[in-house]
């Protein structure tokens, strides 16, 4: 399976670059992803003609599955009630070939803060009841801490119990986004992704304009690559059956499969 992770399109921003927009929006569909997961701040302050903008830039994808997502951004203003019209529920998800994908609305009305809460979690152990499915979550939120955003805050506040949650249920992927910084991070057998600003120019440092495409093997291999519009695709993480212990990730661009190691 193949998965386009897109995140913190900020339509309606001065930051947002319609141009970089339409480039994502052509890659994909080149790409021709099996799912599509787009997590949050699709708007700038959450009013309904940021919404519309971000709603004909992901209908022009032509993938027929995609999970959207609310950021902190939409639940500005009472953006949610427009994120419900326009997308749909604010929780979601689906099963597509053995994989599960569960998307999680981590905002609070009106906040920058992010939070799961425990009905959810306790959902989330009956949803990923099926050992033998490959199980993602997306959330817009971080889940652990990203190097370069400053301070630990810009985790769900609920973080530890959420993690302990979803490593319960054997969780393989869990994908967000927030801050505009791309990072892999690897916590016991889950593979936690963070994307960039898909298209906007509100960035840190020298992070640029990003994308991800994650590719799930029948084996259990994940592999992680960034995209920036008009460059070039690179792999920032290749990951050969996260069920297993002995595996260990290399973090370099120019391999193939990560190193086995003994257990």
């Amino acid at each position: 399976m193949r998965i386009a992770h897109i995140s913190d399109l900020h339509c309606g921003s001065i930051y947002h670059i319609p141009s970089l927009a339409m480039r994502v929006v052509d890659e994909l569909n080149e790409l021709a992803p099996d799912v599509v997961v787009v997590t949050g701040d699709l708007s700038d302050m959450g009013f309904r003609q940021e919404f519309k903008a971000a709603q004909r830039l992901i209908t022009r994808i032509e993938c027929a599955n995609k999970l959207v997502l609310p950021g902190n951004h939409d639940a500005r203003n009472v953006g949610e009630e427009h994120f419900i019209e326009l997308f749909g529920d604010l929780d979601s998800e689906m099963s597509i070939g053995g994989t599960r994908l569960i998307g999680l609305d981590s905002t609070e009305p009106d906040l920058d803060h992010g939070r799961i809460g425990r009905q959810r979690c306790h959902a989330l152990v009956e949803q990923f009841a099926d050992p033998d499915e490959f199980k993602v979550v997306a959330m817009h939120h971080h889940l652990v801490p990203v190097p370069g955003t400053g301070r630990e805050r810009n985790i769900i506040y609920d973080a530890g119990d959420v993690l302990r949650t979803l490593a319960s249920c054997g969780t393989d992927l869990v994908l967000c986004g927030h801050k505009h910084v791309p990072n892999v991070w690897r916590l016991e057998d889950m593979l936690i992704v963070n994307a960039g600003t898909a298209c906007s120019h509100r960035l840190r440092g020298k992070v640029r304009p990003s994308y991800n495409i994650l590719e799930i093997f029948a084996d259990g291999r994940v592999r992680v690559t960034q995209k920036q519009p008009f460059g070039e695709a690179e792999v920032v993480a290749d990951f050969r059956d996260i069920h297993r212990h002995q595996c260990r990730w290399v973090p370099t661009a120019d391999f193939d499969v990560a190193e086995e190691v003994e257990p």
